[in-house]
């Protein structure tokens, strides 16, 4: 099975974060080619500009985490799109008054699930949400 990482794995990986010791540690372990999708490569990238407007991170920082990150998943990743099926996969889980979900987490779950990947996240209540759609939660 693949591994599918939404942005804060990503953004984990290639800035300094809370949680990038777990993040080097995870990718240090035996796994398939991780899922990265258009929308967690949007998602990155506002992360990190975000982090140059709050100067957590410079200019020269964020341009080379966007090298590292572009050289990464140009050799490592299976990159794939968002499709119409995933927005309205997407709207189908936001409809269940069950599930505590925001529509960007939404879309990544329904990603991980058309891909047939296991999430890859840092946010335990996307991880939850996961669990209660039947979609495979790997720890990092």
């Amino acid at each position: 099975m693949s591994v599918y990482f939404d942005a804060s794995v990503l953004v984990a990986l290639f800035t300094i974060d809370p949680f990038t010791e777990r993040a080097k540690a995870f990718m240090r372990s035996t796994m398939p080619a991780p899922v990265v999708s258009d929308f967690a490569a949007a998602e990155f990238a506002s992360a990190v500009a975000r982090r140059v407007r709050t100067k957590d991170l410079t200019p020269a920082e964020a341009r080379s985490a966007f090298r590292s990150f572009d050289a990464w998943t140009a050799q490592v990743t299976q990159r794939t799109q968002i499709s119409h099926g995933d927005i309205s996969a997407a709207e189908t889980f936001l409809r269940r008054l069950d599930l505590n979900l925001l529509a960007p987490d939404a879309l990544h779950l329904a990603l991980a699930q058309r891909m047939g990947a296991s999430l890859v996240t840092f946010d335990s209540m996307m991880a939850t949400c996961a669990r209660a759609l039947k979609i495979p939660v790997t720890a990092a």
